[in-house]
């Protein structure tokens, strides 16, 4: 009998075990698309929510991460869609999930119609542009986001170069 109750034991802990890493996939993946959704809501508040306390978010176009929740609203989020009230940000297909790890490529769009953070003034110019993000996911919170995309098309876009 005990030796029944332990293999019963044993099997469900297998399946557990074999199951859990595409909860955590899934789960990882859902916070990401809230995450995006809350970007297109613009509702930067909530994007940051889903960002950890010590977030660390790369923008390879600028080339040095930006720490912390509080800086990567300010200095991302907020940015942007203060200079681009209009943003549209979409997925191309079904993001790419491997356990905590979440990648997929983007279009992003919209008028610069706002100044940015760094004192640009607005150009009135309508964008859009491609790239690819990276997001590590870990205790339901985005603790690492990396962006790729095409810095030099963007500025020429918005005649900044």
């Amino acid at each position: 009998m005990q030796r029944r109750q332990f293999l019963t034991s044993a099997a469900i802990a297998a399946t557990l075990l074999a199951v859990a890493p595409s909860f955590a996939g899934e789960t990882a993946r859902s916070v990401v698309e809230a995450y995006v959704a809350a970007w297109n809501a613009h509702d930067s508040a909530k994007a940051a929510s889903y960002f950890a306390d010590d977030v660390t978010y790369y923008d390879a176009s600028v080339g040095k991460p930006v720490v912390g929740r509080d800086a990567a609203k300010t200095g991302v989020i907020d940015n942007f869609l203060k200079a681009v009230p209009d943003a549209v940000w979409t997925m191309k297909g079904r993001p790419m999930v491997d356990g905590d790890r979440v990648s997929f490529e983007w279009e992003f769009a919209g008028t610069n119609t706002g100044a940015w953070a760094d004192g640009t003034a607005a150009t009135g110019k309508k964008f859009s542009f491609t790239g690819a993000s990276m997001f590590q996911v870990k205790d339901g919170k985005i603790a690492t986001q990396s962006d790729y995309y095409d810095a030099l098309g963007f500025y020429k876009q918005l005649g900044l170069m």
